[in-house]
């Protein structure tokens, strides 16, 4: 979601998050992580901090917003987690280098988004900033990626909406997308068995209440996709 300014966006997030929170979607996507050090692309409020840091995993955390790095500091406070203003798609020279400090095993970029007055999205554009946004930054992280050794894996989570029966085409669908964009060229790979879907919740649509409806498209479900990237 990019809402139309910092507050909204803030505060549509804090509630989602602490949603996703309660149904265990932070922990699930913690689960997936492989490595031990953790580069965190847009941490956003740090319900996905937590969950990491939780896991034992060390982790530096990086986010464009002063408001996302002081809420993941309290929500982390004592766990050991490290925070740094950046933002992937143009790091300076100190950035890198702390980055590089660092030395990450893995980088997770999840449910990627931001304020629509930082990207120049509106309600008329049909999504298109939006997309256009996501697609630029995981190409930057994939890019990051490659220019950290000992990054062996990247772990990219977005949320969508699918015909949940359809959800192994889907696998294959995601796969496709990011090799063909994030992954063009770069010495990293995904293939559908660490490609997935869980349901968000129960909260279905049902297109079959909606004019002329596409007979495969009965009902949408909104679900986070998950896919896991690694060096070849």
């Amino acid at each position: 979601m990019s809402g139309t300014g910092v507050a909204e966006f803030l505060g549509y997030w804090e509630t989602e998050g602490a949603a996703y929170v309660r149904h265990g979607d932070y922990d699930w996507m913690a689960s997936l992580v492989p490595g031990k050090r953790i580069l965190e692309i847009g941490c956003g409020l740090g319900f996905g901090t937590q969950a990491l840091s939780a896991r034992k995993l060390d982790v530096l955390a990086i986010d464009t917003l002063d408001e996302c790095l002081q809420a993941s500091q309290q929500k982390t406070a004592g766990q050991g987690a490290q925070f740094l203003k950046a933002d992937v798609t143009q790091l300076d020279e100190f950035q890198r280098k702390a980055i590089s400090d660092f030395a990450p095993d893995c980088l997770v970029c999840w449910l990627m988004g931001a304020p629509a007055e930082n990207i120049g999205a509106s309600k008329h554009d049909g999504g298109q900033a939006v997309a256009v946004y996501r697609e630029n930054v995981h190409r930057k992280v994939a890019e990051l990626a490659v220019s950290l050794p000992g990054v062996q894996a990247l772990h990219i989570v977005d949320r969508t909406a699918i015909p949940w029966q359809a959800k192994d085409i889907g696998r294959d669908t995601l796969v496709r997308y990011h090799a063909g964009k994030t992954l063009l060229d770069l010495p990293f790979v995904a293939d559908r068995s660490n490609s997935m879907y869980r349901k968000l919740g129960d909260n279905v649509i049902n297109l079959a209440q909606q004019r002329r409806p596409h007979p495969n498209l009965k009902s949408v479900v909104p679900t986070l996709a998950s896919l896991l990237i690694k060096r070849k």
